[in-house]
């Protein structure tokens, strides 16, 4: 008869967790819905107890004293992407930011950190003693195996499968919760986001596999993707958007290279809609980041499309795309690891979209990048760009040309001065 997880090991409390936390010790938090709220709870509530611990993780749902820097360093917050939860504590000095690609961060932890302890939000045991991390994959799941696991086992968390499985016999404590998952309403797409969605869906063929984010114009592209046959999915984030393509058949994952009928994804982010379909859902496959956003694996799928949002391009084409007006706003993500992928698969293709102006009406296609700019996707890996004034195609271009094409899909009121600044800088003569 197979053990149960009781069996194996008693429930706790979440203040169990503490006798796992040594002296500088760095702990490891899933991002979005994986992060545990009563472990951290727990941590905040003894911070006067702790000394030097360190918490890492990429975006953060909820605010929180720590991450504001409130206990010193008794218990710091280090993140690998600024969420609304740790922008503005960042920006006062309340935490460090790791700048990463996101399919290294596996490496990256185990390279720079001791990896003291994972904790994390998973489901409540099976009879068969397993957890599933649930919405998530991302990084902690490279590190089943590698580091003890301290869970908060959370009754509304979806079952799923893939590699986020871990048994009863292999964590070192787990605490019960029953919170509701945090909710992300789809993002209500604008005339130029629909605008933006018609030029990439027109260049989405059938049986492609699709990596694309959240947001509003992602949820553009998503709805005008119903009618196509036998797409793929091969992405980071699983959406609501995604969901309902699935749903409508448009993606089977049938002519995958890899994890066939399987929608891949490493975490999930989404209404409690999503969350609901998730659980139990077998043709759902949760790997983890450093396969699924690895470059080398994304070029194996053959018409590869990648679709991920800048803040600012300069008319060579370099994508600042963590910055806001030269101030640091998330942060790397996938956006570089889908980009190269994409460049290196059988006809594949990556998209970087962007409107032409703020809403406060300055120009995103910029001569130069604004100063304090930082270059998330490079020069030589940008393909096709696209506004809602065109799309354009720059792999293989000249500088002049790469100048004349972003010149042509900017704002019809930035055209001349951009022309005029092109000239001065030398890159049109």
């Amino acid at each position: 008869m197979a053990l149960g997880a009781q069996e194996a090991l008693a429930l706790g409390e979440p203040d169990d967790v503490l006798a796992h936390v040594e002296p500088g010790a760095d702990l490891i938090v899933p991002l979005a819905c994986g992060e545990p709220p009563a472990l951290l709870d727990a941590l905040e509530a003894h911070a006067g107890q702790l000394d030097g611990v360190r918490v890492h993780q990429m975006h953060a749902l909820a605010e929180r004293d720590y991450i504001r820097g409130r206990f010193g360093d008794r218990l710091r917050h280090v993140s690998y992407f600024l969420s609304n939860a740790t922008r503005e504590a960042y920006w006062a000095g309340g935490c460090d930011l790791v700048p990463s690609n996101f399919s290294e961060m596996p490496a990256l932890l185990r390279r720079a950190t001791r990896c003291s302890l994972v904790i994390a939000a998973s489901t409540l045991p099976d009879r068969h003693g397993y957890f599933s991390l649930g919405t998530n994959a991302d990084y902690v799941t490279s590190l089943i195996g590698q580091a003890p696991f301290f869970l908060e086992a959370n009754a509304h968390m979806p079952r799923t499968g893939g590699e986020n499985i871990i048994h009863a016999s292999q964590i070192v404590g787990w605490c019960r919760s029953d919170r509701l998952l945090v909710s992300e309403p789809p993002a209500e797409p604008s005339e130029l986001d629909e605008r933006i969605a018609d030029l990439i869906a027109e260049r989405v063929p059938n049986a492609a596999t699709l990596q694309v984010g959240i947001g509003a114009i992602p949820n553009a592209v998503l709805a005008r993707l119903a009618g196509h046959r036998d797409l793929g999915l091969h992405t980071e984030l699983l959406s609501d958007g995604a969901m309902t393509l699935i749903e409508r058949g448009a993606v089977t994952g049938t002519r995958k290279r890899h994890r066939r009928n399987k929608h891949v994804a490493t975490f999930c982010l989404g209404t409690q809609a999503l969350y609901d379909w998730l659980d139990r859902n077998e043709a759902v496959e949760m790997l983890p980041v450093d396969w699924v956003n690895d470059p080398r694996m994304i070029a194996r799928e053959p018409n590869f499309v990648s679709i991920n949002a800048t803040t600012e391009i300069d008319l060579y084409g370099q994508c600042a795309s963590e910055t806001i007006a030269g101030r640091y706003w998330s942060s790397s993500g996938g956006q570089a690891d889908f980009a190269r992928g994409a460049m290196y698969s059988e006809g594949g293709k990556a998209f970087i979209v962007l409107r032409s102006r703020t809403r406060e009406g300055h120009g995103k296609i910029r001569a130069q990048l604004t100063p304090g700019s930082v270059v998330t996707t490079v020069k030589n890996t940008v393909d096709h760009v696209v506004t809602e004034h065109g799309i354009v195609e720059l792999r293989g271009r000249s500088v002049a040309e790469r100048a004349r094409l972003l010149i042509s899909i900017a704002h019809p009121g930035d055209r001349d001065a951009l022309e005029r600044e092109a000239r001065e800088l030398g890159i049109l003569r």
